[in-house]
């Protein structure tokens, strides 16, 4: 019995050396390729942080150094005053501050509307159900700059002009948004609301104790789109809002570009104060994103 067991011993130490194969050393083939590799990544991460980093070091060159010829890269004086000077500008403050409110304001809503309407295409049954979920679809396909104008009309007639209501609600319901947590939904298992029924729980409880807490994934994902979204619209606000206390940051720059065209240092500095709450938010919600992307193409 002890021989038989030494030599199941050895068998079994045998095949788990036999599943570890030697690493081959490199050869110049392979190097070549790794070195073409990582030459190429370098290249693509510099061409996509150059006009980044170009336009952060712009913000502290003079009036004229921005646009000189020939280029140069750094300033021969650095002007930190540039982002004092925004800084304490209140216009450009309030601006910001009114500009996250809606963006705020506006990724709450269309998470709160399209969650609602995708838990109902998932989960629930009702006439017509098929017949509205293709009219959803089809809604996607349809270009933003087609429907500006009848828009435009509707939030007119309701007077909504000039309001932070007609930069919140008009564009809260997406499509694109409820696909893709319908999507999600659609893997949830039945046996949690089956359990939640036994207990006595309606159908708006099962969605507020059960997919919303699960929600964490989609939610992330469509609520920084939404956010994006809200924070980069430019075209929009120009035809409904005129108050210059109301307009958003996008507005403001572009304001600020036709005015005072000539202080080019302080108008790179204001983009990039602007740009920092969009490039602050990826880098908190960098890893979730990414774990979404993940779980999404391995589903």
């Amino acid at each position: 019995m002890a021989i038989m067991q030494g030599e199941t011993t050895r068998i079994v130490l045998a095949g788990k050396g036999a599943s570890r194969r030697p690493r081959r050393p490199r050869t110049a083939g392979g190097w070549l390729v790794l070195t073409g590799k990582l030459l190429a990544g370098i290249i693509f991460i510099v061409a996509a942080l150059f006009p980044l980093a170009w336009m952060i070091i712009a913000g502290f060159k003079s009036k004229t150094e921005v646009i000189q010829t020939p280029f140069q890269f750094f300033p021969e004086v650095w002007k930190w005053e540039n982002y004092a000077q925004i800084i304490a500008d209140p216009t450009f403050a309030l601006t910001m501050g009114w500009t996250f409110l809606g963006a705020v304001l506006f990724t709450v809503l269309s998470l709160t509307v399209n969650s609602l309407a995708a838990y109902a295409f998932a989960r629930l049954d009702f006439r017509f159900k098929r017949t509205m979920w293709v009219i959803v679809i089809t809604t996607m396909f349809i270009p933003g700059m087609t429907i500006l104008l009848t828009s435009f009309i509707v939030v007119t007639r309701l007077s909504m002009l000039d309001t932070l209501a007609v930069l919140v609600i008009p564009g809260a319901a997406s499509a694109a948004s409820v696909f893709f947590i319908r999507q999600f939904y659609l893997n949830i298992p039945a046996s949690l609301e089956e359990a939640a029924m036994l207990d006595g729980c309606g159908r708006f409880g099962i969605f507020v104790r059960i997919f919303l807490p699960l929600s964490k994934p989609p939610f992330v994902v469509m609520g920084i789109t939404a956010f994006l979204a809200y924070w980069n619209s430019y075209v929009w606000p120009i035809m409904t809002i005129t108050s210059p206390e109301r307009f958003v940051v996008q507005q403001y720059l572009a304001t600020f570009r036709s005015e005072r065209s000539t202080e080019l240092g302080l108008l790179m500095a204001g983009s990039v104060l602007a740009a920092a709450p969009v490039v602050i938010l990826f880098l908190i919600f960098q890893r979730q994103i990414i774990g979404n992307i993940k779980m999404a193409g391995l589903k």
